[in-house]
């Protein structure tokens, strides 16, 4: 049986690709030592790997695909084939940036000022692209973590990932620029892309995935409405495209059916209750496929 070899990503964002995978329709488990989870897939062979060394191993043929941050694949240089952007992340689904702070005492206030100074940061090629476009000329230093607790005596500025900047204000960080943004994204490489059997199921599982986070933060919400209430009940239901419609067995009434952001049920269900909507059911969605 031929199979497809997939890299997971070990570390902070496993748990978020895990549930990712189970919304996809794949069940994953894994024990807490082991780098090798199982999945309910017979075709396919899951690695973990730390995002940081994947875009290598992927390019190496170590394995045919995988998951990991754009960031890595720009810091290592790796030769992929880039399949599709997945946006989501360990806490939010907002991109990550990779931000250039320095202390909130810090007398910097541009990339310029700090010409001459030391930059640590985990993500050093990419930092020593962005200073050498800006002609600034500084140490840039490899960090190996507790990143933001270095300026002012450790390091005159810091490039660090974040999602909220939660951390960086807790560390009394003051953000100067941009260095990248980042999302994950589904590679493969690229002699395994070219096999027609791993090129079709690498396509069916980023088809999966791409629908599970088409998902997130949706519901659907189906409801009984009557023939006189039914144009102001589609007046208020914001659709993808537009509400399913069916005729129910008893006459003058129909089925109404939608997807929606969950963040607007609580006021939207009162005002469709209200307009005449009856049987209102919210339910979760795992995938949407357009």
């Amino acid at each position: 049986m031929e199979k497809l070899k997939i890299a997971l990503p070990k570390g902070s964002l496993e748990e978020a690709t895990y549930q990712l995978f189970r919304k996809a329709g794949f069940t994953l488990s894994v024990s807490n030592r082991s780098y090798y989870p199982t999945v309910d897939d017979p075709e396919i062979e899951v690695t973990l790997f730390r995002p940081q060394e994947m875009p290598r191993y992927i390019e190496d043929g170590v394995v045919d695909c995988g998951l990991t941050g754009y960031d890595w694949i720009v810091e290592n240089g790796s030769r992929v084939e880039e399949l599709c952007d997945l946006q989501y992340s360990k806490r939010t689904n907002n991109p990550v940036q990779w931000v250039l702070a320095v202390h909130e005492n810090s007398p910097f206030q541009k990339v310029k000022d700090l010409q001459g100074k030391k930059i640590a940061t985990e993500l050093v090629n990419v930092t020593k692209k962005f200073l050498n476009k800006r002609k600034v000329d500084a140490e840039v230093e490899f960090s190996w973590g507790a990143t933001e607790v270095k300026p002012p005596q450790l390091a005159d500025a810091i490039v660090e990932a974040t999602e909220t900047g939660s951390s960086l204000r807790a560390n009394h960080l003051r953000v100067i620029d941009t260095v990248l943004t980042s999302v994950t994204k589904f590679i493969a490489n690229r002699k395994s892309y070219k096999d027609p059997w791993k090129r079709k199921k690498m396509e069916s599982i980023v088809m999966l995935l791409k629908g599970a986070i088409r998902a997130q933060n949706k519901v659907g919400l189906k409801m009984n409405v009557s023939k006189k209430d039914l144009k102001n009940i589609l007046g208020l239901l914001p659709a993808m495209k537009k509400p399913t419609i069916s005729s129910l067995s008893e006459k003058g009434w129909f089925d109404v059916e939608t997807i929606i952001d969950e963040a607007v049920v609580r006021e939207l269900i009162p005002a469709l209750k209200k307009a005449g909507a009856s049987g209102i059911i919210e339910y979760p969605l795992n995938k949407v496929i357009p």
